[in-house]
């Protein structure tokens, strides 16, 4: 499938305002999340705002612990947002196979509040912060 400039290559997650691909951006050659619309809201102008302003509110946030915003994209009707591509677990996935080293725990915490001050700071609340929403890189670093 594809969405303008992007190559859709598999599903990645789903959540409430949308479904997330995995992409590569064909112009730039790079890997992409794509958060898609789905189509019965897509219609719906007070979700096409909200989800206008998520896209407003990550490009306003410029952080090494929160992924970021390349663009968005409308293509025969469907509203998607194209964002930084992060390789790894999420903290779920991590948690699931037992306890983290406290170490660990603490990096990731410490991470995890820095990308939270970092958006309190521009009077931005994460409505939907647990541990499937935080991404682990492969080299250690978190992802909100």
């Amino acid at each position: 499938m594809r969405l303008g400039a992007y190559e859709i290559a598999a599903p990645i997650g789903e959540g409430g305002m949308g479904q997330v691909y995995r992409a590569t951006d064909t112009k730039l050659k790079r890997q992409v999340a794509i958060k898609v619309l789905p189509a019965e809201l897509a219609h719906d102008a007070d979700r096409l705002a909200r989800f206008q302003r998520e896209a407003e509110v990550l490009a306003a946030l410029n952080h090494p612990h929160i992924a970021g915003i390349y663009g968005v994209e409308e293509t025969d009707g469907v509203q998607a947002l194209v964002m930084e591509f992060v390789q790894g677990e999420d903290l779920a996935q991590q948690i699931a196979r037992g306890p983290l080293p406290a170490e660990d725990a603490i990096r990731i915490a410490r991470e995890i509040t820095e990308a939270l001050e970092a958006a309190h700071e521009q009077g931005i609340v994460h409505r939907d912060l647990k541990p499937a929403n935080i991404k682990i890189r492969e080299d250690g670093t978190v992802k909100v």
